[in-house]
């Protein structure tokens, strides 16, 4: 493995471009903008959570409703930078709570086919895999309605599961 300095001059020199700088501020102001328009449409739903940033890896906040909070989970709206989609993503807050639901809902449809446990999830629903980013309020509309579709999905599921 090549040492930090090396890392650092590429970052660097790619920061001095400028382009990346644009397009963080501005898939994280997008991402921003549209928390402040789910809280303004479904907040009598869902509460919302403040906006994280990951280590340009992910961005996101995280979102629950009554019945996701008495069973100490939540759901995640995900910009998942590596891979450019928007992902929701079913999460415990504690690493047992995240175990035992994985083992439950490891054949489920959003899991079907992987091995392990997500690092960081239950399960990971892509809802967009190739956002057009040159029309946002048409990005806006069509993220808001997956992620209505989607966590109403997930939570009926979870509402099936014999241990609720």
């Amino acid at each position: 493995m090549k040492n930090l300095n090396h890392y650092v001059a590429i970052y660097k020199e790619q920061l001095s471009k400028g382009d990346i700088l644009i397009a963080y501020k501005g898939l994280v102001s997008f991402v921003m903008k549209l928390r402040v328009d789910l809280i303004k449409s479904m907040s009598e739903t869902y509460s919302f959570s403040g906006m994280l940033h990951g280590y340009m890896d992910y961005t996101y906040f995280y979102y629950m409703n009554d019945f996701l909070k008495d069973k100490k989970m939540k759901l995640g709206l995900v910009l998942n930078h590596k891979e450019m989609q928007f992902e929701i993503w079913l999460l415990g807050n504690t690493k047992v709570i995240q175990s035992r639901y994985w083992e439950v809902l490891k054949e489920s449809k959003w899991n079907k086919g992987k091995l392990k446990m997500p690092e960081f999830s239950i399960l990971e629903a892509i809802i967009d895999a190739s956002p057009d980013f040159d029309d946002l309020p048409a990005l806006s509309l069509r993220l808001e309605e997956k992620l209505k579709n989607v966590s109403e999905e997930i939570i009926n599921e979870l509402k099936g599961l014999k241990q609720n």
